[in-house]
């Protein structure tokens, strides 16, 4: 399938994309180090990136017109009008391209589109304002005129998307809010999916089912036991059971068929241990796996527990709040994430090599979206839209023959 990225970053969403079928026409990035971790590994023969046309640029000074049947839209505005951590200035601040999103899908008219932000977009403080995104996306050819404001935009798209009319570009849109963990990434990341449906298509889609539990996890650890001996974790090795789970625990035992909790959380433990120890000089096998001296914990910075998903990877160095790009082993050490240990909780492959040094590769990874994670949205949205061009040929077929 023909697709487009937009805001591609280190290619976490384009990769998991075209792992699940998609093809880049053009991969759009301003960020020069972004582009040359895109361009560092087509030069390295890194199969997946190897057809890109990486635009290093403004996603509003792309020429547009000469994309053309495009299946799928993808991209991630970037987050900083709706991080936690940020201004949250939404659409007062000059960073918000949901604006340059929403013109390239009125441009290209896709089938479907997959765009993720933020969980804080879903802050009540943003309610009115995700819910503008949400009908600009729906009703793509209604623009703001010029000089009007976004409530008053807003306001004649409430307007028109209860009308009757079903005339011009129009999308099925489902946003839903979830946490990779609950999808075999290694990292509590919550993120936004935003995606749509041409609304001349029977797509029939509703977003990917959530196939790992924490409940699964701590039936792993603390009733069968399975998880310790899996890594050879002596008692002794092991972080004790949070008081705050005892009870949660002991009503796990109860449990008469496991499955049903579906697929552990994978840990950074699970994702990291295959890894050797790193050092100052890196490794010879692993890339980017380097050791990067400096990490200290203090109250509120305590690093991500190594036999639980880590926390959200942030896109910052040393000064990251909560310690998030650190790890923190049962005996209360901590070290920093090698870049290689952090582009395994985003689950990007071994063999896809960050550029630039520790902080850069960290800030890249830091706002990029786990591959894994993208990969099976992709694969269902891919799934649905070929199950929609075979009813729509089997309808085609039916009229003509009753014709």
């Amino acid at each position: 399938m023909r697709s487009v990225e937009l805001f591609a970053g280190a290619g976490g969403l384009a990769l998991g994309g075209e792992a699940a079928g998609f093809h880049p026409e053009v991969v759009v990035e301003w960020d020069r180090w972004a582009c040359d971790t895109v361009r560092q590994n087509k030069a390295a023969g890194y199969p997946l990136v190897g057809p890109w046309r990486v635009h290093e640029g403004d996603v509003r000074n792309v020429d547009w017109s000469e994309v053309t049947d495009v299946d799928v839209v993808t991209g991630g505005p970037p987050c900083q009008p709706f991080s936690m951590g940020g201004k949250a200035r939404a659409a007062d601040d000059k960073r918000d391209m949901f604006p340059a999103a929403i013109d390239v899908i009125r441009r290209l008219q896709p089938k479907a589109f997959i765009l993720e932000n933020v969980r804080g977009l879903t802050r009540t403080a943003f309610a009115n304002y995700f819910s503008y995104i949400q009908l600009q996306l729906a009703h793509p050819e209604l623009v703001s005129r010029e000089g009007e404001s976004w409530l008053d935009h807003y306001h004649r798209l409430q307007a028109e998307h209860t009308t009757a009319s079903a005339d011009g570009l129009h999308y099925k849109v489902v946003p839903t809010l979830v946490n990779a963990a609950d999808y075999g990434v290694p990292q509590q990341r919550h993120r936004v999916f935003i995606v749509g449906f041409r609304s001349d298509l029977d797509a029939e889609w509703s977003f990917p089912a959530e196939s790992h539990s924490f409940d699964a996890l701590l039936y792993d650890q603390w009733v069968t036991g399975a998880y310790w001996e899996r890594h050879k974790v002596a008692k002794r090795n092991r972080e004790p059971l949070s008081p705050r789970l005892v009870n949660r625990v002991a009503a796990l035992r109860d449990v008469l068929d496991p499955a049903e909790l579906g697929e552990p959380w994978q840990t950074v433990r699970d994702a990291i241990s295959d890894l050797p120890t790193p050092t100052l000089n890196g490794s010879r096998k692993f890339k980017n796996h380097v050791l990067q001296p400096g990490a200290r914990s203090y109250p509120g910075h305590t690093g991500s527990p190594i036999d639980l998903p880590s926390k959200a990877l942030k896109a910052g160095g040393h000064g990251v709040p909560g310690g998030e790009n650190m790890l923190r082993r049962p005996d209360g050490s901590i070290r920093y994430f090698t870049v290689r240990e952090s582009a395994r909780l985003q689950t990007f492959p071994d063999d896809y090599e960050l550029h630039g040094a520790w902080g850069e590769a960290m800030r890249q990874l830091g706002n990029a979206v786990p591959v894994l994670l993208a990969q099976k949205v992709g694969q269902s949205v891919a799934q649905h839209l070929q199950h929609a061009d075979m009813r729509a040929r089997a309808a085609k077929k039916q009229k003509r023959a009753s014709a």
